[in-house]
């Protein structure tokens, strides 16, 4: 029995030894780490990493946006995108999500009241009053949607880029990767497959002027993971939060009568563009925008086409 005592804690001491290893160079994100052009503000759950681009003096002010970006890459994702919009008339407004780039990492919930209440609170803070044009990318779709469908008397318009959430089926999530204690030490220990091994995008390059490509994406990307807490925002995502079928709420929206918009690349890896389908029954008034040759990296790989198509929606209404 001594022997089967001491072999256990042997096993424990070899499985926390990779787990505390990986900890020990990470280090609380402070606001002394955030870039200059940007700030905190500080919201219920802590300090979000925000940042204003605006029309420069003599161009007329059109609106105002917010970008809501996906899963795992912050707010950098929308570099291509941002003159664009600017020099069309549009103030825009960008952030990180909590856990994700230069905002804090609050150990909670990351659910769907956390996302929509940060987006919120955030607006507020901001005290924008008009109604807002809101662009979501990937998992930022349904956190537009959301968001719209709860507050559509302050949302101008909703455009949906590669957006999750059209998905007839929700895939089981109670693989071990992902249970209590087991799940956290996997993600940990093997953050480094997870993230930084290989390309992050389905593509490494683009052609577009204003592609960010893999070269300058991916030390991007790398920088938010100095900080603690990255790890466990995702994963507490993918516990608590339905990337997958939220059709119910985009029914819902279509009976708001919020203008919508979808980009959306044909060869899509990620989030598969069979769901446009699903968009056009839902929303038989929208616009669907549909890209040849577009994978779910459209943001910032092809950054001109999805921005002219973004502006010229939102001059239309």
């Amino acid at each position: 029995m001594e022997k089967v005592f001491l072999g256990l804690i042997v096993i424990i001491i070899l499985l926390a030894a990779p787990y505390f290893y990986k900890l020990y160079d990470l280090k609380q994100i402070t606001k002394s780490d955030i870039p200059s052009s940007g700030d905190w503000v500080e919201l219920t759950r802590g300090n979000i990493y925000f940042e204003w681009f605006k029309p420069d003096a003599s161009t007329e002010v059109k609106g105002t946006m917010v970008l809501v970006h996906g899963f795992s890459t912050p707010s950098f994702v929308w570099g291509g995108l941002i003159n664009n919009f600017t020099t069309s008339g549009y103030k825009v407004l960008v952030y990180d999500h909590f856990g994700r780039g230069f905002s804090e990492r609050p150990r909670i919930k990351y659910d769907k009241n956390l996302y929509v209440e940060t987006l919120r609170e955030l607006i507020q803070s901001q005290q924008i009053e008009d109604q807002v044009h809101l662009v979501g990318y990937s998992m930022g779709g349904p956190i537009v949607g959301h968001y719209a469908e709860v507050y559509p008397e302050d949302t101008k318009s909703a455009t949906l880029i590669a957006p999750a959430g059209f998905s007839k089926s929700i895939p089981q999530m109670n693989s071990w990767t992902t249970m209590p204690i087991i799940g956290d030490w996997f993600w940990r220990v093997f953050s480094d497959r997870l993230y930084g091994i290989g390309n992050m995008s389905e593509t490494d390059y683009s052609d577009d002027p204003l592609s960010i490509n893999e070269d300058r994406f991916l030390p991007l990307f790398q920088d938010q993971l100095r900080f603690r807490g990255f790890n466990e925002s995702l994963l507490s995502t993918i516990r608590h939060f339905n990337l997958f079928d939220v059709r119910k709420m985009y029914e819902s929206l279509h009976y708001k009568k919020v203008p919508i918009l979808t980009l959306w690349g044909k060869k899509d890896g990620v989030v598969p563009y069979s769901g446009s389908i699903e968009f056009e029954r839902i929303f038989p008034n929208g616009k669907l925008v549909s890209l040849e040759d577009g994978t779910h990296d459209i943001t910032y790989r092809q950054p001109t086409i999805v921005g002219n198509e973004i502006v010229q929606f939102l001059d239309s209404l």
